[in-house]
């Protein structure tokens, strides 16, 4: 999937008009001289401050794998979520272009379905490359937080940026022993489809919690909610009272209400 530059912050803004600035070099040159190339990149990254606090700390926040396909006439770099998606990408221009290679070195006349063998089929060995070739690569994508500020539960703002800040865990490929995660603030949440018990389930790991989330007594507060239902809360909330306790204390509570209000006379009889 690709990554759409959000043109709300500054960031995407910026990375909205490096864009136009290198579509206007390829409109004027028709190609991207390297000279021109270096001098607007290097005036557009001089916007930018590469300066971490020391009270930073670095968190990967997931992996994105970096497409980068040429030929005589382009050169293309994208940005994808996944390896598979990338591949998919990669063989669907495969296909497209399947007529240069049909029947050639063994080529067959259709394209394999499998997006993987189209790709290895179309490109042929790396030693046989020449003016078409690609490169797919994944790369760690990093987050700095700020580790001064102290997060609490009472506090909304800090909640707010620590939700903001959550991870996902994706898995890496089937081979991956590993399962679907997010993390908040140290707190693992698993949630995958298991096959054994045929259900989703849910598991919640609390001993890489943030010890500010901590209690007292050093366990951490939980609530889990299914649909509008509240199935499990730690501490537990107080047991309510039997519903004959209840109607017995509103009915009370509705006689009190309607009682005429004594007044006291002040002075004699």
């Amino acid at each position: 999937m690709l990554i759409k530059p959000n043109p709300a912050t500054p960031e995407g803004q910026a990375i909205i008009e490096l864009a136009d600035l290198m579509d206007g070099l390829q409109e004027r040159t028709g190609e991207w001289p390297g000279a021109d190339a270096c001098t607007i990149l290097s005036e557009w990254l001089s916007r930018f401050s590469f300066e971490s606090s020391k009270d930073a700390a670095a968190q990967a926040t997931g992996r994105a794998w970096v497409l980068r396909r040429w030929d005589r006439h382009s050169d293309e770099l994208t940005l994808w979520s996944d390896k598979a998606s990338a591949l998919a990408a990669l063989a669907q221009h495969a296909r497209s272009c399947w007529d240069d290679v049909a029947g050639k070195n063994g080529a067959p006349y259709r394209p394999p379905a499998d997006d993987r063998t189209a790709v290895d089929v179309y490109y042929g060995p790396v030693e046989d490359r020449c003016d078409e070739d690609y490169t797919l690569r994944a790369y760690d994508v990093l987050r700095h937080e700020d580790a001064s500020r102290i997060l609490s539960l009472k506090d909304a703002q800090a909640c707010t940026e620590a939700n903001r800040a959550a991870v996902f865990h994706p898995m890496k490929g089937p081979d991956d022993e590993g399962l679907p995660c997010i993390e908040i603030s140290g707190v693992l949440v698993f949630a995958y489809l298991d096959a054994g018990t045929e259900a989703v389930r849910v598991s919640v790991h609390l001993d890489t919690a943030d010890e500010h989330l901590a209690l007292a007594d050093g366990t951490v507060p939980v609530q889990v909610d299914v649909e509008d239902a509240t199935v499990f809360t730690h501490p537990a909330a107080p047991p309510a009272p039997p519903v004959s306790e209840r109607r017995a204390l509103l009915g009370w509570l509705a006689r009190l209400a309607t009682r005429p209000a004594r007044v006291r006379r002040q002075g004699g009889s």
